[in-house]
């Protein structure tokens, strides 16, 4: 009998039709995700300074930060489907509102608004989707999700550099409507997958098995850490790609870089991790984050920028599905939409202060922010390899 694990196209046509239901709805989301890269951009040419930038981006992560909970929440109770609805029609309405804000309060109202409709849905659809895959294909259920994920993001920046070029405005509009669309399709198509009963539903209850669960304690503390390097990408790396003297379309061509690299090379990249101990890509991954943001401060020209951009990038492809399907091999089935929440949770208070803190860094010079992100990708990954090494601990290791 041939035990070798399945061929990643076997892997792929088991996947259920909801599952490419919900990878199709997300490309449509990602790709019309103009705004955020391009939120910095946009409010220091309408006058803001760098701080008001800063604040104007973490308020959106404050508001990512309310959407893991109250998404985890309603993900097990009111269902999947009906939570990604809510998320993708109120995410519309507060992109257009967003669109036409003036005073630096009602902008960072709004973003804190539109943080919090346009994150609502993805603990919903991570929990929907380990719903319905097993155990044994969650990391190429997981990839192939960011591969739809990211070839909306491969070519979303590029085209929302192209259309800022020609106004800010399109960039509201194209992401409200692609919200819209993403709302239509979960509505008509996508399973209401589990939900808890009743008496299960209470967050007090979940935090009481959260409360015991140590190794989801060291994913949710190296995530955090890992959460304040990443979303540089989203803030200070755009005034750093400009201040090098590079238009802003090169800034949405650098970035779409990463979403091309991990369309073509994350699947196939995930027929060899999950054959090894989770903590242990992840934790290789982290690396390999750390370093490739270390290596912008070295880098003054577009090659340059490019080669760091490929090495977070290899480091993201290894840890983010491995990451994610280790916390749903965690989570019991009836707390799946608040492990995800909570998991969500660290990522967003990342956002909250990781851009504003980046800019802090930023103002002292270029050097001392991105070779501090390379100091958190190692704590990173010490976080979450601690106790892996240990001869009693390996056969346990997860």
């Amino acid at each position: 009998m041939d035990s070798s694990p399945p061929t990643l196209l076997a892997s792929l046509r088991t996947l259920p039709r909801a599952a490419w239901i919900l990878f199709l709805g997300v490309f449509l989301n990602k790709f019309g995700s103009f705004v955020v890269p391009f939120l910095t951009l946009y409010l220091t040419r309408q006058g803001y300074s760098m701080a008001d930038a800063g604040i104007a981006i973490g308020a959106y992560g404050a508001g990512h930060f309310l959407a893991s909970g109250l998404g985890g929440h309603l993900a097990d109770t009111i269902g999947r489907r009906k939570t990604i609805v809510l998320s993708m029609f109120s995410a519309a309405i507060t992109m257009l509102l967003l669109s036409q804000a003036r005073s630096l309060p009602a902008i960072i109202l709004l973003t804190a608004f539109a943080g919090l409709a346009g994150e609502l849905y993805r603990p919903a659809s991570s929990a929907l989707l380990t719903d319905l895959v097993p155990a044994g294909q969650r990391i190429t259920a997981f990839s192939a999700y960011r591969m739809a994920f990211n070839a909306g993001w491969a070519f979303g920046p590029a085209t929302a550099g192209f259309l800022a070029e020609r106004g800010y405005l399109w960039l509201f509009v194209g992401d409200a409507i692609t919200s819209v669309l993403f709302g239509m399709v979960a509505f008509f198509a996508l399973p209401r997958g589990v939900r808890s009963q009743q008496a299960e539903s209470k967050w007090s209850d979940a935090l009481q098995v959260l409360r015991y669960d140590r190794k989801f304690h060291q994913v949710l503390a190296a995530s955090f850490a890992i959460a304040l390097v990443f979303f540089q990408i989203s803030s200070t790396y755009g005034l750093f790609v400009t201040q090098l003297g590079f238009s802003a379309a090169a800034y949405g061509a650098i970035i779409s870089l990463n979403g091309v690299l991990v369309v073509f090379c994350e699947l196939p990249l995930s027929t060899i991790t999950r054959r090894f101990p989770a903590r242990r890509v992840i934790g290789l991954g982290y690396a390999l984050v750390g370093t490739g943001f270390a290596l912008n401060a070295f880098a003054h020209t577009v090659p340059a920028l490019v080669v760091a951009m490929t090495v977070v990038t290899f480091g993201e492809m290894l840890t983010i599905p491995v990451s994610v399907a280790y916390v749903a091999d965690l989570a019991p089935a009836h707390m799946r939409g608040r492990y995800m929440g909570a998991f969500g949770l660290t990522w967003a208070l990342g956002l909250t202060v990781g851009p504003s803190l980046g800019m802090t860094l930023f103002h002292y010079g270029a050097a001392a922010l991105w070779l501090s992100c390379g100091a958190l990708g190692l704590l990173a990954a010490a976080i979450i390899l601690a106790g892996t090494l240990r001869p009693a601990l390996i056969c346990h290791d997860g």
